[in-house]
């Protein structure tokens, strides 16, 4: 056992006690360092010196600060496995939505009415017909656009020898492969002859061929489409994604067989051939608005009806502002699914300062040796909030690499797409950090708040 007599500044001038320091007290025989000592006497320690010491007192109880720091791991892994899920997902709708370009606009049957109510329901009315279709592909009517594709589409079940399946019939033209950036894997398109001559010939999509003709190519082979025969002349390549009417698990017929002979198209009044939709490529992405009033125009025209569009019989939809409005909600979830990780982290630094309250009482005597010996509020303070920012940031390392495990695992998986980002990552461990100092506030101003006579006489 060794005796020494420091000497203690206080706001009531000096006091002088004497502090006897067990051998076997590890934190004691730190505080009584003869290097810190020596320091502390010629005018206080250095950072590097006080993150030292931190570093110390952490590795010497490594399970507890281990589980200090669970908090923080969780939630920043949290956080950034959500906004790689996020973000993944974002960029996989955003992707199966301009697969075809951003320059596209669709147009359907019936309108809503912008001023509240719906004013028919978009897609049921029977107002665009074939006629529609080539006006607005007269380069005169709409000189803005590329290409125009009329499509009538219906469900319907396939049937090939003991093989059956339901799926989207799609009758089109020969403009159809080139507006929707398809291609064909084997055989051949359908032709404007085929259109022509109603002719009961299909195109398939990569799954419903290999789901009806699983032993060899489908070119060439005979089916039923609601019991009518039909000949395979194509197979698409596989398009990917289930979203938005995947190609691959559907089928593509003439137009004009489509409508005559598979789902009646007809309209009620007048006799013309009715489409689903017509879809307009415009000339590029700068065109559309341009594209899209000129349609607008040419419809209004051929329908009789007023230019204010308060009894407009079609709609048009710009896949732009598809686009933008979903992006905007995706990345409203993220934040909103990022939030609610972060809630964890909160958690995470309340447990920090929790265990660093219980360190300051366990180590109150080490801090009264530290004061009597001259070191200052400020030497203890940035003492405590070292540790409670190396908590955090061992915390945020160690949940930045489990989220990205994380999110590996779920693209492994197949089901969703996970897109880590840098700054997503450097957002929560920044966060953990600040957390952490946040937390570790009260805990330092503690410690160094504490008297050193009472520290000195604390069992």
């Amino acid at each position: 056992m060794s005796t020494i007599t420091p000497t203690v500044s206080d706001d009531t001038g000096a006091i002088d006690t004497s502090v006897q320091a067990v051998a076997g007290d590890t934190t004691t025989v730190d505080a009584l360092n003869p290097e810190l000592i020596a320091d502390l006497q010629t005018g206080g320690i250095s950072l590097m010196e006080t993150l030292d010491i931190a570093m110390r007192s952490l590795t010497a109880n490594k399970l507890r600060t281990l589980l200090t720091a669970l908090g923080v791991i969780i939630g920043v892994a949290a956080v950034v496995a959500l906004l790689a899920i996020g973000r993944g997902s974002q960029e996989s709708i955003t992707s199966a939505i301009t697969a075809n370009g951003a320059n596209l606009l669709t147009v359907r049957p019936g309108a809503s009415n912008q001023a509240g109510g719906v004013r028919g329901q978009v897609g049921d009315a029977q107002s665009l017909t074939t006629d529609d279709a080539k006006a607005l592909a007269d380069p005169q009517n709409v000189p803005d656009a590329n290409l125009v594709s009329p499509e009538y589409g219906g469900g319907g079940q396939l049937v090939a020898g003991n093989q059956n399946q339901n799926a989207r019939i799609t009758g089109a033209t020969p403009t159809y492969l080139p507006i929707h950036n398809l291609t064909i894997a084997d055989g051949a398109f359908i032709t404007d002859d085929q259109v022509s001559s109603n002719a009961n010939v299909v195109v398939l999509g990569a799954n419903v061929a290999t789901e009806l003709f699983p032993d060899g190519s489908a070119v060439g082979q005979s089916l039923r489409i609601n019991r009518q025969g039909f000949r395979v002349i194509g197979v698409l390549a596989p398009q990917g994604g289930s979203g938005f009417g995947s190609q691959d698990d559907g089928v593509i017929v003439p137009l004009s067989t489509a409508q005559r002979k598979l789902f009646g198209g007809r309209a009620i009044q007048g006799g013309a051939t009715l489409v689903s939709n017509i879809v307009v490529q415009a000339s590029d992405q700068n065109s559309v608005t341009k594209a899209l009033g000129e349609i607008t125009q040419t419809l209004r025209d051929r329908h009789q009806l007023p230019s204010n569009g308060d009894a407009d019989d079609f709609s048009v939809i710009n896949q732009q502002d598809i686009l933008n409005s979903v992006i905007q909600a995706t990345q409203t979830l993220t934040l909103f699914l990022g939030a609610i990780a972060a809630i964890s982290l909160v958690v995470g630094g309340i447990g920090i300062m929790n265990i660093m309250l219980v360190s300051v009482r366990e180590r109150t005597r080490e801090i009264g040796l530290r004061k009597a010996i001259g070191a200052r509020e400020g030497d203890i303070l940035t003492q405590f909030l070292l540790e409670a920012l190396i908590i955090s940031l061992l915390g945020g390392l160690i949940g930045l690499s489990l989220g990205v495990l994380i999110a590996l695992g779920v693209n492994l998986g197949g089901q969703i797409h996970a897109a880590p980002s840098l700054s997503a990552a450097a957002l929560a461990v920044g966060f953990a950090m600040a957390i952490g100092l946040f937390f570790g506030i009260a805990p330092a101003r503690s410690a160094a708040r504490l008297d050193p006579i009472d520290a000195l006489r604390y069992e």
